[in-house]
């Protein structure tokens, strides 16, 4: 059966932000009254502050940008700006491949391999760069070709609702913004509401190696905690720049998590993982004796569905794991679903594609 996730014709908020981003500025040249065509120019340039505190200044809402960064590229699809991406990096098409965009517009490999005559060549009104980007030099590279760059973190989920913002103000569809931080917030709210008191249930979360695993100030972190858990490395530190360190395995066994989680590299394009990740869990030595394995207490998952939306998606679906009971009637694949139709504009062929959760 092919799982393949089908594309979609664009929504009409999609439609609609392209129009509204398409009409010309008024000239009234005729019958010799005066043109305002230049004053209209100059009232629609606007200055934003990107998240290093920069100062941009655009000649107005972006009509075509370059999008580095597949979680970035997931938020611009998502406030109904998906549509003005004329260029992106090689991760964001292997991730994404709803954003249906060619070969030739990949214009970097890397976060640090950035091809800037590729890029020029585009003509794109902006480059939106996450800041763990080589920004400093795209800043110097694209000056020649005087092309502004917005630093914007999509996968930083401290920042969301700031970057949200910012991506709305520069594509001009703040509200499209809107919506996605009104689907964020309803999430949050269900979450608060039904987890009061909880008693927050151990875990050990591991993302993409084996024994890779989050830090406090990390995002799988604070889903975790939203989520009615406790982190059983709370207490670690040294990790990297996103707060993840590859910590002893032992050191997992005599933590005892009650409840064990695995997200692997996110993908549209399902990955038939389950059942590998699964078994190579379990046979690791000295899991055997954790009662989390032996209860079938474990969860995989695709980066793509619980890193969603800044791991919004992720802590419902893990808070209906921990908490089954406070959590009765709340459906998560119903939340993954509305954000990939909705939101991504593109089909889910089927949840267990990307999500599978404790056995029995």
């Amino acid at each position: 059966m092919n799982h393949a996730i089908a594309r979609r014709r664009p929504t009409r908020r999609a439609l609609l932000g392209t129009a509204v981003a398409a009409l010309p500025a008024l000239g009234l040249a005729a019958c010799g009254e005066v043109t305002v065509e230049g004053q209209a120019a100059a009232s629609e340039e606007l200055t934003i502050a990107d998240d290093q505190g920069r100062e941009v200044t655009l000649p107005g809402p972006a009509r075509k940008a370059v999008v580095i960064n597949s979680y970035a590229n997931e938020f611009v699809r998502a406030i109904g700006a998906g549509d003005r991406v004329v260029g992106v990096d090689r991760s964001s098409l292997d991730r994404l491949p709803y954003l249906e965009l060619a070969e030739e517009q990949v214009i970097a490999e890397g976060l640090d391999q950035l091809n800037y005559e590729a890029i020029a060549e585009l003509g794109p009104d902006v480059v939106i760069l996450p800041r763990n980007a080589v920004w400093q030099e795209a800043l110097e590279q694209l000056s020649a070709f005087d092309i502004p760059v917005v630093i914007a973190t999509a996968w930083d989920t401290e920042v969301v609702d700031a970057t949200l913002s910012l991506l709305g103000q520069v594509f001009g569809v703040e509200d499209g913004a809107q919506a996605v931080l009104d689907f964020r917030s309803e999430i949050a709210a269900l979450l608060e509401e039904r987890l009061v008191d909880v008693e927050p249930v151990p875990m050990y979360f591991e993302t993409v190696e084996p024994y890779l695993t989050t830090l406090p100030g990390s995002g799988f972190h604070a889903m975790i905690e939203a989520a009615g858990g406790t982190n059983i490395f709370d207490d670690a530190s040294g990790g990297d720049a996103q707060e993840e360190l590859t910590v002893d395995p032992t050191e997992v066994v005599l933590r005892d998590p009650q409840f064990v989680m695995h997200e692997f590299e996110p993908s549209a394009e399902p990955a038939d993982r389950f059942d590998a990740l699964r078994e190579g869990l379990e046979a690791r030595p000295g899991w055997g004796g954790l009662d989390a394995l032996a209860d079938g207490r474990v969860a995989i998952a695709n980066g793509w569905a619980t890193s969603a939306l800044g791991k919004s998606i992720g802590a419902v679906y893990l808070a209906a794991w921990l908490h089954p009971e406070q959590m009765d009637g709340v459906k998560p694949d119903d939340y993954l679903t509305r954000w990939v139709t909705e939101f991504q504009d593109t089909e889910l062929s089927d949840v267990a594609d990307y999500v599978q959760g404790p056995l029995g």
